[in-house]
């Protein structure tokens, strides 16, 4: 499959039609209206992939959370799209304890995975009568963006790399192998499975896992068209392969703006201009095509992009005002909310990135040198910087930098040099005043990168591919490393030794790779054999917004190939520092870490 237009919103789009053909199809009666119940999970997945609107045109007219208690309906059926879960399950069958009492006329069950004999059969004894309908649909992660998939697991950071939890992490890596299980089934994909061998061994079990329960899916489900291998492949990496992008200071649009601002869950508050500004909320999604369009765009771009489409919508408003005639009145008239929704869009983003220079211009553009330098090893002008040190103490004597700038300069640092000597660090923890947030650094031994060394024992800097041909801006030349990844896997230069197969090697990616578009922009075989491909990559722990925008990028410059790009979740430098410091701290035996628990 060529890469997803921007407008069928790839992933998403393909959720939203996997759930109307496998839940509203499946229970459509023709001019008979249904209630929906859902739980804290299938809210969220409803909620990525369609709107109120979607819900309408299928016959939806209620949408209540099954947890909570309700006015019954009695003369309505209810669609109950759950998590096969003891809590979800108890709110389904507390909603059917007699028949003279029950809430609906009928239940449509639909679970998002599996559901285990014991649930099944405590659900069976209780309201066997009142279900019609009972299935799996095999849909349990996110679609973030049309090539971005989150499993919404944050908590699995600590499972995977805490070392108190170290020989407790089986049932993690079973419920992550699950889910994306239900990825490669939606995607109606058998990948290759491939791991990343080193530092750690997370990626080699999550691997193993995943290709034995896709073996067992496509074998047990029988409405499947997919047997064989198809033409995809599936890479699985552990957090610590790329250290330096997870802290470095990013300047395209939308990895600054989750970095500088307080965006929580997708929303940016902003006030509107003017004595009485109003606050006001807008939500960054992929429904907004400006955003779209700017997200991956370097911030001195957009500042210059935003200022310009408003001066274009605003001569097209004066324009049509000129001519006074009935019909242009009546035209305006029409036109106007759709102006008004133009230049809405385009203030929040001009809001946003006015935002983020503000924050720009007082500190950051200072360190973003200092941490380019020592993220690539060289300046600006090619030469190889010497004394990392000498760069990074200017950072560390600015009073206006706060510590966890500080602290990520000191990571770049020490990522830079493979490990600094426990003398080092003592000073540079003590100097900068840091001892209450040292764990920010020395916990990053738990991913599998060299944080303390002996002097003797410094490694070379691994060698990355020369992009010194490619244009960039002189403070964002670091390319994360995942770039690298995914065009040496489309191009099958991923070495063997490194980069192990679960599986067999899928037929179209055994040859010499596919050709960028870049170099080769006419059709060629190799382009044809490997027309309908998918590269998926996985990473246990966290992705970056820098690294999501890879996905797109290589997916433009390769296309015939598409770039998928998940995780457990999706971090920010300082949700992950605060991540990092917490894997030492030991967390109370009640804390739900998953659904399932």
């Amino acid at each position: 499959m060529a890469p997803a237009a921007s407008g069928d919103r790839g992933l998403k789009s393909l959720v939203w039609q996997k759930l109307k053909a496998a839940v509203f199809d499946d229970c459509r009666k023709e001019e008979e209206w249904k209630i929906i119940l859902l739980d804290d999970f299938t809210t969220k997945l409803l909620s990525s992939c369609g709107k109120m609107t979607d819900l309408l045109a299928e016959g939806i007219t209620v949408v209540e959370n099954v947890y909570k208690n309700r006015e019954p309906v009695p003369n309505m059926k209810a669609i109950y799209l759950i998590t096969p879960t003891a809590k979800s399950v108890d709110g389904l069958i507390n909603d059917f304890v007699s028949k003279s009492s029950s809430k609906y006329k009928a239940a449509y069950v639909y679970f998002t995975d599996f559901c285990d004999d014991k649930l099944f059969n405590k659900m069976k004894s209780s309201c066997s009568k009142a279900i019609r309908r009972c299935k799996e649909i095999n849909i349990n992660f996110f679609p973030y963006e049309s090539q971005v998939f989150t499993l919404d697991v944050p908590n699995a950071f600590y499972r995977c790399y805490s070392p108190i939890m170290e020989k407790t992490n089986d049932n993690v890596m079973e419920q992550i192998a699950e889910q994306i299980v239900t990825l490669c089934a939606t995607l109606e994909e058998n990948p290759g499975v491939r791991y990343r061998s080193k530092p750690l061994d997370n990626a080699s079990k999550l691997a193993q896992l995943v290709e034995k329960k896709l073996e067992n899916y496509y074998e047990t489900d029988q409405r499947s068209q997919v047997k064989g291998k198809t033409h995809s492949q599936l890479l699985i990496i552990d957090r610590g392969f790329d250290p330096v992008s997870t802290v470095l200071h990013e300047l395209t649009f939308q990895a600054m703006a989750y970095d500088l601002l307080p965006i929580e869950n997708d929303t940016y508050k902003y006030k509107t201009e003017g004595a009485s500004g109003k606050e006001r909320e807008a939500i960054l999604e992929e429904d907004d095509d400006l955003w779209v369009k700017i997200r991956h765009r370097h911030i001195a771009d957009v500042l210059e992009e935003i200022p310009k489409l408003m001066k274009e919508v605003s001569s097209k408003r004066k324009a049509t005002e000129g001519k006074l005639s009935l019909s242009n009145l009546a035209q305006l008239m029409k036109k106007m909310p759709h102006f008004r929704k133009q230049i809405t869009k385009q203030v929040v983003h001009l809001n946003i990135a006015e935002d983020c220079m503000s924050k720009f211009k007082n500190n950051i553009e200072k360190l973003c040198k200092v941490e380019q330098d020592l993220a690539l090893g060289t300046d600006v002008e090619g030469q190889k910087v010497k004394d990392q040190m000498r760069v990074l103490l200017p950072v560390l004597l600015n009073k206006n930098h706060d510590s966890y700038d500080k602290i990520r300069a000191i990571l770049l640092y020490i990522f830079s040099t493979n490990g600094t000597t426990q003398e080092n660090l003592d000073k540079l923890i003590q100097n900068v005043q840091i001892e209450n947030d040292s764990d920010m650094i020395k916990n990053w031994k738990y991913l599998g990168v060299p944080v303390v060394i002996a002097a003797a024992s410094q490694q070379r800097r691994s060698t990355r591919k020369d992009r010194s041909s490619e244009q960039t801006f002189q403070l964002s030349r670091w390319t994360p490393v995942i770039k690298d990844i995914m065009e040496d896997a489309i191009e099958n230069k991923l070495d063997t030794k490194d980069w192990p197969y679960c599986s067999q090697c899928p037929a179209p990616w055994n040859g010499s790779g596919a050709v960028s578009a870049r170099n080769k922009p006419k059709t060629s075989y190799l382009d044809d054999r490997k027309s309908g491909s998918r590269l998926i990559v996985f990473v246990i722990g966290g992705i970056t917004y820098s690294e999501m925008r890879c996905a797109y990028e290589v997916s433009q410059a390769y296309k015939s190939c598409e770039v998928i790009i998940g995780s457990t979740h999706i971090v920010t430098p300082r949700r992950l520092l605060d991540d990092v410091k917490a894997l030492t701290v030991t967390k109370s035996k009640d804390t739900v870490f998953f659904k399932n628990e």
